[in-house]
């Protein structure tokens, strides 16, 4: 079953607005100081996700709309994952650059950081789960490159590292953006409760593949090449 996501050239215009405001709002946050550049990437990232909404549904963009909805439940439930990186496998930091953190581990913008990279695989793969694996890995390497330069996150501990980046996580994020596209095509016409369960499945189904990606390539792989 698959969802096949279209635009109009207006929502097209609309959204290209959108994420071009966030760059250059991102760019403006992650420019100031601590504490102010934390709650500077808070407000960049909420206003984002509420912009996105509103001009979804403002230029009469349904499935994107119920996309951009899906995707900040989604986004809200990748705390865990990463609590769980950081706190318990040691693999993941969260330099602390100010506002409101969980359990003092990690940024409460995160909650709202994954709706970008994962609107921007799903939306332009058109839905369809192998495009958006494809996009999502694309993505979020460049998101892995660039985070630990402006101070978001960045690997720590025992893990292979290619360009500064932490490999167990690539094919991790390529199937989390397979089970977001595949998860949304099963629940887009479903009740809320249904989607808040898929949001959170896609979350574990994540964390599992983290782990399992940890494993092989870290833990397994380091054994039989040593």
């Amino acid at each position: 079953m698959t969802t096949t996501l279209t635009t109009s050239r207006q929502g097209l215009g609309a959204l290209v607005g959108v994420h071009v405001a966030l760059l250059l709002g991102g760019a403006v946050a992650l420019s100031l100081d601590p504490p102010a550049q934390g709650w500077g990437v808070l407000v960049c990232v909420v206003t984002y996700v509420v912009a996105l909404i509103a001009v979804c549904r403002a230029t009469g963009q349904d499935d994107l709309l119920a996309l951009a909805s899906f995707l900040a439940v989604v986004s809200v439930f990748q705390v865990l994952p990463d609590w769980v990186l950081a706190d318990l496998v040691g693999t993941l930091r969260f330099p602390d650059t100010g506002g409101p953190r969980v359990d003092d581990v990690i940024p409460l913008a995160m909650a709202a950081m994954w709706v970008a990279p994962l609107f921007a695989a799903v939306a332009l793969s058109g839905g369809r789960p192998g495009r958006a694996a494809l996009l999502a890995g694309l993505v979020f390497l460049g998101t892995e490159i660039l985070a630990p330069t402006l101070g978001l996150w960045e690997p720590v501990g025992d893990t292979h590292r290619l360009a500064g980046v932490a490999v167990y996580v690539v094919p991790a994020e390529a199937a989390l953006g397979w089970a977001t596209a595949t998860a949304f095509a099963h629940v887009r016409h479903s009740s809320w409760p249904a989607r808040v369960g898929a949001a959170l499945a896609v979350s574990t189904f994540y964390l599992g593949a983290l782990v399992l990606a940890h494993f092989l390539i870290d833990v397994a792989g380091w054994r039989l090449t040593s």
